[in-house]
Parts: C-alpha cells; sequence; structure tokens
C-alpha cells in the first residue's frame, strides 16, 4: 500500500484592493482643516458652520457696510438698512473736510503714534522688573495696576483735569498740548499685565546663560527678552492703539480750544451740527475707521499669534 501523497500548502496570497475600492490615506491635513473641525466633506455639520459662520459674518459686517454705504449716499436714511449706496457721491467727505475732518485726523494720529509709543516703553519697562525680578511690594505694585482698569474714566475726569491744569512739582499747564492726552496714556494696566506673564513664560536658562557673557539689563530686555514677546508686543500694539483712538473724555477735557479736537471728539460735533446731515457723519466716521483697520491688518497675525500663545500657556 503506497503512502498518500501530501501536497505543499500554498499562502494564500493577499487579495490587492481593487483601484475602485482603494481610498488614498491623506496624511497632510487639507486646505479646509482646522482647529475647529473643518473638513472638505460637505454633511450637516459641514452645513451648520456654514450656516453659523454667515450668520456671525453678516452680524459684524452690517454696520460696516451700512457706514460705508451712508458715508457714499447722497441723501442716507436712518431708518433702513442698505449695503449699496443709492446716487453715489463724494460730497460728504468734501463737507467733512470743510469742517475740519482732516485736522482732527492729523491730532489722532500724533496722539495715538506718540501714546503707543510711550505707553509700549513704559509698559515693557514695568513688565520686565515686575516678571523678571524679585522685590518687596512686587504683589502690590501689581495690583495698583490692576486697580486702574477698575476705576471709570468719569471717576478721575476731574482730578485729571486739575492735574492737568497744574501739574504737581513741576507746575505746567499742559492743557491745549498733545502731551495732555499723551502722558495719561502712558501706562496702561492691561498691557502689563499681559506683557508681565508672557515675560515669566521665559525660561530662566536662557538669562543665565546670557548674564554669564556680560550682558546686562539693558541688552536682556533688547536683544533676548523683546524677540520673544513679539506675540504679546503684537496684541499690546493693537489693543494699545484701539484703546488711545477710541478716547473721548480724555481729548475733552485737555483741550483749550476746539482746534484741539481729536476724530472722536469731532464726530460728536458733525452729529449735533444742524448744517450737515448724516451722510457727512457717517463719512467722517469712515475717516476715524480707515487707521484702526490698517493698524489690525499690519499686526493682525501677531494678535492671533499672541492670542493663541495666552490660550495654549501652561
Amino acid at each position: 500500500m503506497s503512502a498518500p501523497v501530501i501536497e505543499p500548502v500554498r499562502p494564500v496570497a493577499a487579495k490587492s484592493p481593487s483601484r475602485r475600492s482603494a481610498k488614498p490615506q491623506r496624511t497632510t491635513p487639507g486646505r479646509f482643516d482646522t482647529a475647529l473641525g473643518w473638513n472638505d466633506k460637505p454633511g450637516l455639520a459641514w452645513t451648520l458652520r456654514i450656516l453659523l459662520c454667515a450668520i456671525a459674518l453678516a452680524v459684524f459686517a452690517a454696520p460696516f457696510l451700512t457706514i460705508f454705504s451712508g458715508a457714499f449716499s447722497t441723501n442716507p436714511s436712518g431708518s433702513s438698512l442698505s449695503f449699496l449706496p443709492h446716487d453715489s457721491t463724494l460730497l460728504n467727505f468734501k463737507v467733512a473736510g470743510e469742517r475740519g475732518i482732516w485736522d482732527y485726523l492729523g491730532n489722532s494720529l500724533v496722539i495715538a503714534g506718540g501714546g503707543l509709543l510711550l505707553q509700549l516703553t513704559v509698559c515693557t519697562l514695568a513688565a520686565y522688573a515686575l516678571a523678571r525680578h524679585r522685590f518687596r511690594g512686587q504683589a502690590l505694585i501689581m495690583m495698583l495696576f490692576m486697580m486702574t482698569l477698575m476705576l471709570p474714566e468719569e471717576v478721575i475726569a476731574i482730578p485729571l483735569s486739575l492735574v492737568l491744569g497744574d501739574v504737581p512739582v513741576v507746575h505746567l499747564d499742559l492743557k491745549g498740548t498733545v502731551w495732555g492726552v499723551i502722558l495719561p496714556l502712558g501706562a496702561w494696566g492691561f498691557s502689563v499685565m499681559m506683557l508681565t506673564e508672557f515675560m515669566k513664560d521665559i525660561p530662566t536658562e536662557i538669562e543665565e546663560a546670557a548674564r554669564l557673557d556680560g550682558v546686562g539689563e539693558l541688552r536682556m530686555l533688547w536683544q533676548i527678552v523683546l524677540p520673544l514677546c513679539k506675540p504679546a508686543l503684537g496684541v499690546a500694539g493693537v489693543l494699545g492703539f484701539i484703546m488711545i483712538w477710541d478716547q473721548y473724555l480724555l481729548p475733552l477735557i485737555a483741550s483749550k480750544d476746539p482746534t484741539d479736537y481729536t476724530v472722536t471728539v469731532a464726530l460728536s460735533i458733525l452729529r449735533t451740527d444742524p448744517e450737515v446731515g448724516s451722510g457727512v457723519v457717517l463719512a467722517g466716521a469712515v475717516i476715524a475707521l480707515i487707521p484702526s483697520l490698517i493698524v489690525y491688518l499690519l499686526l493682525q497675525r501677531s494678535l492671533v499669534t499672541g492670542i493663541a500663545a495666552g490660550a495654549t500657556k501652561g
């Protein structure tokens, strides 16, 4: 009896996926992938996100479109919402210029530029001292900076007017000058707090290595600390400029003559002028809006980066 022949077992080849069923695995994020979970596959969630973004855009963009539409309209209506100008004209800007809006804009630019430069300088030095050094009364000083954010402008308006009229020690009258508006804006508690917390996260090893190389305080701040704080400086720059640009009460009490007013005060004057219409006021609002938009567009990357760095800190 012959032995049975056993055939060798052949390994079964794995079934190769067909071209139709094969789906390439994506290793890089798509164009619409973000931290909010966007994807390029239409569906219910995708439709809801688009709808919510459209609603939010309409809510925030509608006032801007209305302002621009009314500024270029001959007779804008205050009782109806219009996104497109009717009977387009530049007469409103001409009348606003005749009312001195460009001179007021120049005053605002000088005050905003000088005030922001002084504010960033003072707040950066204060934040560096509070973040990188230890001394007695440090918590008390930070608390005093925070207390300035809790006081409304109306509370300090009268004392500030008296101080600007007769500055203690030097006995100078700063009313009617740009310094009367710039100096009170030289320090802002919010910028001090934000820059202080940002500088605290800088590793001490970097500072110790720099000190071993003989780096002094000013060089340490200028060449090492400030380059690492660019996102925070961008946030402080944008928010500080908007805060200074929107000042109304301070330029009003620090001025002696209407020619010293800023553009925000000038808008209230145009609004109460019976000889001009609402189109001239809207044209002045457009002129006052442009510098803020330019500053935001120039520093938006630093603003987003600074906010994201603060949100993910720790």
